[in-house]
């Protein structure tokens, strides 16, 4: 297992961390999961107050040996106005003193940055906690537009970002180009689930990325690049442990072979033109909140690589996920023209809207925990 340091906390952080989201079945389960993690070498178990009994199950593995001095453990709330209540009981629940990292969870709107900025309210019951020694370090989560995430990370409140970023979807470059700038550790959500349900990969992207799986070669996308430090990899038992690690100690520079399969995907996205989104945002905003950038992403990829069910899946959250994933179904729009003046590509937005709402329209989807 690779370690790097976390920006500017100087954690040294194991490259794939362990997220507790789905600790589902039991508390047996999940101690073994994390037994199993930290004997593979992961050192860091990150998971949120609001992720069912993922905090409790948590605190029962750490009491199952002598684990809490050899791991670091950041937990997620979102703002609330009895934070300093809610701190404290996520402590409580995991059986711990204090939190090495501790993350806003849900930093996905202006409203909630100004929520921030005002350095009141919740933000003052985090300052009080971090003085007394409950809270080491301070980062945030988002699931923002690109705008929100650069202004958050600009108000350099923040030591860590825990954010969207994959070789499928590369729209938030800009904020790890900024987030190193400043020295601020940066860690990957889920890389093989929202990276594209990589754990199931249709027979083109198989065929694309061999000899290597689908999800290896999007680690290696990510962990070759020095500005990240750690991958989130959300078991829900100890046997998906052994099918996500395997790039666990590969590092360093694309190799040859390595670059020339990313040159490979490349190429396959401009077997699309000329109806390829280039994901420029520059049709937004739309009068109907379609977020039109991210229903031609799925787009993208269902017809460029055959990833059909991860676009159904991801299709299906819009109108379900609130500010988490944002924007209504495609099948809202009007042809008012708004959007076309303005796309670079000459796209007929409109009719892609249609044909993507048709081809992975009809699935509804619920994030696995609401906030």
């Amino acid at each position: 297992m690779l370690y790097r340091r976390f920006g500017k906390t100087n954690l040294n952080l194991s490259v794939f961390s362990l997220g507790c989201m789905r600790f589902l079945s039991s508390e047996e389960n999940a101690i073994a999961t994390v037994q199993k993690a930290i004997s593979l070498g992961i050192n860091h178990l990150e998971t949120a107050r609001g992720y069912g009994d993922s905090e409790k199950f948590l605190g029962a593995a750490l009491r199952s040996g002598p684990y809490r001095d050899k791991v670091y453990i950041t937990t997620k709330i979102t703002p609330t106005v009895d934070m300093r209540r809610q701190i404290e009981e996520s402590l409580s629940r995991m059986g711990i003193s204090y939190l090495d990292n501790f993350d806003i969870h849900g930093i996905n709107t202006p409203e909630i940055l100004a929520q921030v900025l005002k350095k009141d309210g919740f933000m003052k019951a985090v300052t009080q906690a971090m003085d007394e020694g409950l809270i080491r370090h301070l980062g945030f989560s988002t699931h923002a537009p690109l705008d929100v995430l650069l202004a958050t990370i600009q108000t350099e409140m923040f030591e860590s970002v825990n954010l969207h970023y994959y070789y499928f979807n590369q729209r938030n470059a800009p904020a790890v180009a900024l987030a190193h700038s400043l020295e601020m550790g940066v860690f990957i959500i889920s890389p093989t689930d929202k990276g594209g349900q990589l754990f199931q990969p249709s027979k083109t992207l198989v065929d694309l990325t061999s000899p290597y799986r689908p999800m290896d070669i999007n680690a290696r996308f990510l962990l070759s690049d020095p500005r990240i430090h750690t991958l989130s990899l959300g078991a829900a038992n100890p046997q998906e442990l052994d099918d996500n690690l395997a790039m666990c100690d590969e590092g360093g520079p694309l190799t040859p072979q390595e670059a020339e399969i990313l040159h490979r995907l490349d190429q396959q996205y401009l077997q699309l033109k000329p109806n390829l989104c280039e994901q420029c945002n520059l049709c937004l905003p739309c009068p109907e909140n379609i977020n039109i950038p991210e229903v031609l992403r799925l787009r993208n990829l269902a017809l460029g690589f055959d990833m059909m069910e991860f676009g159904k899946y991801r299709y299906g959250m819009f109108e379900k996920a609130g500010h988490w994933f944002p924007g209504t179904l495609a099948s809202n729009c009007t042809d008012c023209g708004d959007c076309l003046p303005r796309c670079p590509v000459a796209l007929n937005i409109p009719a892609l809207l249609d044909e993507t709402h048709q081809l992975l329209g009809g699935t509804d989807r619920k994030r696995l925990w609401g906030d």
